[in-house]
């Protein structure tokens, strides 16, 4: 049955996680092996256009690969969310993390806390409340995460501290804001449609390490200039 197979309750909420992954080989296993054993039902892999062994080494760890040609983060997370909602048992809250082990999956407990204790809609990892290692976010990241949520504040009077992309939110309340990005834009979009159905949301601190390999977006100036557009724009066109 494997690891992350079966109806399995993490005090009484059924859980799965996405993870969006692009040739990240060297990190997926470890990210999957990290999530605490007891607390997930099925751990879902979704390959980008990869051109390494993600998906064998993935698929080894016990996680459901999945195949998502379209190239994008949003695009990535959606296949991943057209698969939950295909099963029989939807789960009760579905987690994203990144593939690159910056995240530290074991904090996924207390991600879900406050949905288990108050029953909030999503939660946000926050980077900038927790601990980041050194060199672990580029400059044009952390002041591009602080631009983001200073815009969100201005023009929406929702406060936010980071953009993070560990975070839970209840199956439901997915459903109910009907993600579309397809690239750059989603977790912001993520967290506008959030503020805009005023479901409840809160942050916790999660830690932060460099990443394993090298980042496809702030590591690249394209990447970089293209993230920034996206984000600012998608921040404006919910105005």
């Amino acid at each position: 049955m494997g690891r992350f197979k079966g109806l399995l309750y993490f005090a009484g909420m059924l859980v799965d996680v996405v993870i969006p992954a692009y040739n990240e080989e060297a990190s997926i296993g470890k990210v999957i092996e990290a999530i605490p054993e007891g607390v997930v039902r099925e751990v879902v892999v979704v390959n980008n256009n990869s051109t390494d062994n993600t998906e064998k080494v993935a698929s080894a760890a016990g996680a459901t690969v999945l195949k998502e040609t379209f190239q994008g983060y949003g695009a990535a997370c959606l296949r991943g969310i057209g698969h939950i909602n295909a099963k029989e048992h939807l789960p009760d809250v579905l987690v994203f993390m990144d593939a690159d082990y910056s995240d530290h999956p074991e904090q996924i407990i207390d991600v879900l806390e406050p949905i288990k204790k108050r029953g909030v809609a999503m939660v946000i990892g926050s980077r900038t409340l927790g601990k980041r290692q050194r060199g672990s976010m580029t400059p044009q990241q952390v002041f591009g995460n602080w631009l983001a949520t200073r815009m969100m504040k201005s023009l929406y009077g929702v406060h936010y501290t980071d953009l993070g992309p560990f975070r839970a939110i209840q199956m439901s309340a997915l459903n109910q804001i009907n993600m579309q990005d397809r690239t750059y834009g989603w977790t912001v979009e993520m967290q506008l449609k959030i503020a805009k159905a005023y479901l409840p949301f809160e942050e916790v601190p999660v830690d932060y390490k460099k990443r394993i390999g090298k980042s496809k977006i702030a590591g690249t100036l394209k990447g970089t200039i293209l993230a920034g557009y996206k984000i600012i724009t998608t921040i404006l066109k919910y105005r």
